[in-house]
């Protein structure tokens, strides 16, 4: 018995020099222990005759001891000892074993501020053997509920530390929490880090790429070949390493647009190569040798992306470089392994194209450590419903089949968060990154029934009714599609209406979980707006208005990746599908600022 009739049967036991994240998972542990039991659980470091609950070196009591090499810094080890259990793991590993054992008495963490918390005063410990090792090493993505909140990332074993760059914002997680993976640099690097035009392109021309034989000033990359340009780029990566000594990889990337650089000496390498990514290896394996030695545990990181996606065929990655993949081409409502839209295809220098699927694999026979860069929502229209609920599994397996280390998941990136039910697709994202065998349809259930209440059945049949469109007609969607897809169309919106009436319905006396609806509801409602608008040359200002302001009362901001909310009602005005279209690049306007 871990606590009986108010009053608890254990105590949580420290070694005397605690670490901080035992101090923390134990502290946890004692909090969620109070609140189900209503019994005051105490927190102690001398030896007692009474069962314990141990928490990591204090379990060398029992003989349990935690092997960080053979289980690394996010595993764990539970165990029941007779009537006592010991919790030993690596840094973060420690803490991710008190939420596992907590998640064993019926505990759930869906939203920061939605967790199922039973209460069960008579609380018994069953018998517990569990160890745990994830296979991916980075595993992140940028919903807000987890940017902003990085103890909840800790909850959901998302370890994805802070980053600035690349249109993407995320915040530490402290040590106390486990820390995460922090970026000294984060993607799209060239410019922005290493050598701007504004800054050379007067003097030296040359460093920067050839594009049908004139040097670029405006959206230009690096002559990668050019040998002062490696100087310069070793100087300002070991200033950003030396500036941030905690930071064990660095992003030494292509800025976010083509124009890669043809000179003869460049095109050389890529021809031999047979790919883009044969010039960037290149100059990326220079800098990780020349800054080995001084920086022996950094990882030196680039994008295998858009021109640069396909493997080199002779070169090889060093052992400190990391490529990050990126599926930005690909089909996200089919998995890669099934999906028979050619035209996602994408072309080596030779002009042969290969598929997503044999990109990923030739990496994985070349990069001893692989990321992948994924995209799991529709950046142009982030409330329009994103059919990708059934890829999320098999796509997550195709990553780790070929010896993926790392994924990203780029998402809603909004400040203010997002409709389209983006806490339900995070929640088993979170827990595909972790375990990507894990049961999806009881992690959807549970979230459905606790997040959404008697509204569940009908949410679930409003996603089942969008996929089993999108697989009947063989739909395909990609990463940045307007709203006038078939599987949106006046008829399918009426479909889903009708999930969503019965969902409101059904809690109606419900507050907290009727406003989590009518915010899901809010994809239906654009993707009407804009289709009626677009389509139709159709706009009823009450309900235009009505919904800026429903959606602002959600707390809600950027409809659109690249532009404000503002931006995008003015393009609605004016006609057109996106704000970006009023500027000559779409990420003149930045990011966003609250």
């Amino acid at each position: 018995m871990l606590a009986k009739k108010n009053k608890a049967q254990v105590v949580i036991l420290t070694t005397e020099n605690p670490t901080a994240q035992e101090v923390y998972a134990a502290s946890e542990l004692r909090n969620y222990l109070n609140l189900m039991t209503c019994a005051p659980f105490e927190i102690v470091s001398t030896d007692v005759s009474k069962p314990v609950i141990a928490i990591g070196a204090a379990s060398a009591r029992f003989g349990l001891e935690y092997d960080v090499v053979k289980h690394g810094i996010d595993g764990f080890t539970i165990k029941t000892i007779d009537t006592s259990i010991g919790i030993v793991g690596g840094k973060r590993g420690i803490i991710y074993g008190v939420y596992e054992l907590l998640a064993q008495l019926g505990c759930r963490f869906f939203t920061p501020t939605c967790e199922k918390i039973p209460v069960i005063l008579d609380l018994t410990l069953p018998e517990l053997d569990i160890t745990q090792k994830p296979v991916l090493e980075y595993r992140a993505h940028n919903y807000r509920d987890f940017i902003q909140n990085p103890r909840f990332s800790v909850k959901s074993r998302v370890n994805m530390g802070s980053v600035h760059g690349g249109g993407i914002i995320a915040g530490d997680i402290d040590e106390d929490f486990g820390g995460g993976i922090p970026y000294a640099w984060f993607v799209h690097t060239f410019a922005s880090e290493i050598i701007h035009p504004d800054d050379y392109f007067d003097t030296h021309p040359e460093y920067f790429s050839m594009v049908d034989g004139k040097r670029l000033r405006d959206f230009s990359q690096l002559c990668l070949t050019n040998s002062d340009v490696l100087e310069i780029a070793i100087e300002k990566v070991r200033g950003a390493l030396l500036a941030k000594p905690l930071c064990r990889i660095i992003s030494i990337s292509p800025n976010d647009w083509y124009n890669y650089c043809t000179c003869p000496s460049c095109a050389a390498i890529d021809a031999e190569e047979g790919t883009c990514a044969g010039s960037l290896i290149w100059f990326v394996n220079q800098i990780a040798e020349r800054l080995e030695d001084e920086f022996p545990e950094v990882v030196f990181d680039t994008l295998a992306y858009q021109y640069s996606r396909q493997a080199p065929k002779k070169l090889r990655p060093r052992r400190n470089v990391c490529v990050r993949l990126s599926s930005i081409e690909s089909c996200f409502s089919h998995p890669f392994a099934t999906c028979d839209d050619d035209s996602r295809k994408t072309a080596r220098p030779d002009g042969t194209k290969t598929s997503f699927l044999e990109d990923l694999s030739d990496w994985a026979k070349v990069c001893d450590r692989l990321y992948i860069w994924d995209y799991t929502t529709g950046f142009a229209h982030y409330p329009a419903p994103h059919a990708n609920w059934n890829v999320l599994q098999p796509n997550m397996k195709a990553f780790i089949d070929n010896n993926a280390k790392g994924v990203f998941e780029q998402a809603c990136g909004a400040l203010g968060g997002g409709t389209d039910l983006n806490e339900m697709r995070a929640y088993i994202i979170g827990k595909l990154l972790w375990n990507a065998e894990c049961d999806v349809q009881k992690h959807m259930q549970e979230f459905a029934e606790f997040y959404y209440g008697d509204a569940a059945p009908y949410i679930l049949g409003y996603v089942k009714a969008m996929m089993d469109k999108v697989e009947k007609d063989n739909i395909h969607i990609g990463f940045n599609d307007q709203c006038d897809k078939p599987y949106l169309t006046e008829e399918m919106l009426n479909i889903y209406d009708e999930f969503f009436d019965k969902a409101e319905n059904a809690v109606q006396s419900d507050p907290i979980r009727y406003g989590r609806v009518a915010k899901a509801r809010l994809s239906i409602r654009w993707v009407r707006l804009k289709n009626k608008q677009m389509l139709k040359n159709e706009i009823d200002p009450v309900e235009v208005n009505q919904f800026f302001h429903d959606w602002k009362a959600h707390g809600l901001t950027r409809i659109d990746e690249w532009v404000s909310a503002e931006t995008t009602l003015r393009a609605m005005l004016e006609g057109k599908w996106r704000g970006t279209e009023f500027y000559i690049h779409w990420d003149v306007e930045g990011k966003e600022r609250l």
